[in-house]
C-alpha cells in the first residue's frame, strides 16, 4: 500500500488535479474542503502527509497546522503547506506553526512530487 495525502483545500478542480497527480505516482489520497473537515478526516484516518492549503473557510490552514502540531497523535504527520500567499511573512508564519514544506501556487507539479517523496522518504 501507498502512502497516505489528504488533500485539504476549497478549490474542486485543484483538488481533483492534485489527486490525480498523487494517484499516478503511486499515493493514495483523501480530501477535504475545509479546515474542520480535515481536523476531522485527520482524526479517522491518519494521513502519511497533509497537503494543505492556507485560504480555507472559517479554520485556516494556519490553524489546521497549528492544531495537528499540538497533538501528541498527529504532531509527526508531514504538513506541506500549499498556498497562493507568497509572501515572506505567510510563509515564516507556516514554518514557525511546524510545516515542513511551504509550496507557493502556482507550483510545478515535479517540485510538488520531489517534495512530498522527500519528507515521506521515498525519493
Amino acid at each position: 500500500m501507498g502512502k497516505t495525502v489528504l488533500i485539504v483545500d476549497d478549490e474542486p478542480s485543484l483538488i481533483v488535479a492534485l489527486q490525480f497527480l498523487l494517484e499516478e505516482n503511486g499515493f493514495e489520497t483523501r480530501v477535504a474542503f475545509s479546515g474542520e473537515e480535515a481536523l476531522e478526516s485527520i482524526a479517522a484516518h491518519r494521513p502519511d502527509l497533509v497537503l494543505l492549503d492556507i485560504m480555507l473557510p472559517a479554520v485556516d490552514g494556519f490553524e489546521v497546522c497549528r492544531r495537528i502540531r499540538e497533538n501528541p497523535e498527529t504532531r509527526d504527520i508531514r504538513i506541506v503547506l500549499l498556498s497562493a500567499l507568497g509572501g515572506q511573512a505567510h510563509i515564516t508564519r507556516g514554518m514557525d506553526l511546524g510545516a515542513d514544506a511551504y509550496i507557493t501556487k502556482p507550483f510545478s507539479n515535479a517540485e510538488l512530487l520531489s517534495r512530498i517523496r522527500e519528507l515521506l522518504g521515498c525519493a
